[in-house]
C-alpha cells in the first residue's frame, strides 16, 4: 500500500520502521467511526484521543494513556470492519493483532502488562458505550459507564483532530 507520507508497504507484513506518526494520525482522522453510519463525522481518531483523555482522568500511567491512543492504529493500514462481522473474521484479528503489537513496539509499548491491556481495552469498550448512546439515539446500551472525562464527541474537521493526534502522541513519547 502507499501511505500519505508517500511510504510504500505491505501491512501484512509491516515492520516498526514503516510506522510513521503523521500516517497514523491521518489516516485515523479521515476514518469514521461505526463503518460511517452516525449522525455525525466522527473519526477514529477522536475517538482514541477521547480513550487517552479518559485514561489520564483515571489516573492510569502514561504506557496506558499512550496505548489508548494507539489501540485502533492498525485500521491506519486495513480500516476497520465492525464488531458484530469482525467475531467472524478470526484472521481479521490475528492481523489486526499482528499490526498493533508492531505500532505498540515501535513506539515502546511491545511489553504491555495484562493489567495495562485490560485497562485501555476496559476504556475502549466504555467510551464505545457512551458514544452509542450518544450517537444513536435508537440504541440504549445496557449499562452506561461513569467516565471520568467529559469526551468530545462534537463533529470536528479532520485536519484539527489530525494535529491534536500528532501533538498528543508527541507528548507521550
Amino acid at each position: 500500500m502507499n501511505t500519505y507520507t508517500q511510504r510504500r508497504l505491505d501491512p501484512l507484513d509491516l515492520q516498526e520502521e514503516d510506522v510513521e506518526a503523521e500516517d497514523l494520525a491521518h489516516a485515523l482522522s479521515m476514518l469514521c467511526r461505526g463503518g460511517g453510519h452516525l449522525d455525525r463525522f466522527y473519526s477514529v481518531a477522536q475517538h482514541s484521543l477521547n480513550c487517552a483523555l479518559e485514561a489520564k482522568a483515571r489516573g492510569e500511567s502514561k504506557r496506558v494513556v499512550l496505548a489508548c491512543l494507539l489501540h485502533d492504529a492498525s485500521e491506519a493500514y486495513i480500516s476497520d470492519i465492525i464488531r458484530p462481522v469482525k467475531k467472524r473474521l478470526p484472521e481479521y484479528y490475528e492481523i489486526e493483532d499482528q499490526i498493533l503489537q508492531t505500532v505498540f513496539r515501535r513506539f515502546g509499548l511491545g511489553n504491555l502488562t495484562q493489567e495495562e491491556t485490560a485497562a485501555w481495552k476496559q476504556i475502549d469498550n466504555d467510551l464505545l458505550a457512551v458514544e452509542m448512546e450518544e450517537m444513536f439515539p435508537a440504541f440504549h446500551p445496557e449499562k452506561i459507564p461513569v467516565l471520568q472525562s467529559d469526551p468530545d464527541l462534537t463533529e470536528r474537521e479532520h485536519k484539527q483532530i489530525e494535529r491534536q493526534f500528532l501533538q498528543m502522541l508527541e507528548q507521550l513519547r
